[in-house]
């Protein structure tokens, strides 16, 4: 089993690094979240996770061991395999995920790219009670109550701005209230957007 990782990177991909480890060169599928926090040709440690199947074995990595320990709970779930999982982590900020899995926030997950509504579902049932113990402050979130119809008229918006479907989504809903309009939520959305 490879727990970790040390060396250089020397290719970024999509979804993927090249790490050159004392001459020797590992490819490792790693989520958008890491792939943007490693830097190029500085000496990096990544935390590892070994797939090993019948048509081969691959190495996936995480710049925290707080996203390896979520990877770990999302490949628990029935139906998500590693290549799910990283595509899960690269849909929301680990913060973000975590939140919405202990809220069991249906619509924030189907929001993920190739997350269905089912797998949102059973993911939010079966890891509700297992992210907990991220270590991730669960208060600072969502309110529970808001205006459905101008979250998505400000999602909608926000994308027309050019920001992603998945930032744009988290930033209406952080913004939203009970009563506030997609006009408020839009304005304090774009004020608080660092992208």
């Amino acid at each position: 089993m490879i727990s970790f990782l040390k060396g250089i990177i020397e290719e970024k991909q999509e979804n993927a690094i090249f790490i050159d480890v004392n001459g020797v060169g590992y490819e490792v599928g790693v989520s958008s979240n890491t792939l943007t926090c490693l830097p190029m040709g500085e000496p990096i440690k990544i935390y590892t996770y070994m797939a090993v199947r019948e048509d081969g074995v691959s190495l996936y990595g995480f710049a925290s061991q707080e996203e390896r320990d979520l990877f770990n709970k999302l490949i628990s779930v029935s139906g998500i395999g590693p290549k799910v999982a990283i595509g899960i982590l690269s849909g929301l900020k680990l913060s973000d995920l975590i939140v919405a899995i202990a809220k069991q926030d249906i619509k924030m997950l189907s929001t993920i790219k190739g997350l269905g509504k089912k797998t949102a579902e059973r993911l939010a049932v079966e890891l509700k009670d297992k992210v907990s113990t991220l270590g991730v402050n669960q208060e600072t979130t969502f309110v529970e109550e808001y205006n459905e119809d101008a979250v998505q008229m400000a999602t909608d918006t926000l994308i027309s701005l050019g920001i992603n479907k998945n930032d744009a989504y988290t930033l209406a809903r952080s913004y939203a209230s009970k009563d506030a309009t997609a006009e408020e939520i839009i304005s304090k959305a774009l004020r608080g957007y660092k992208g």
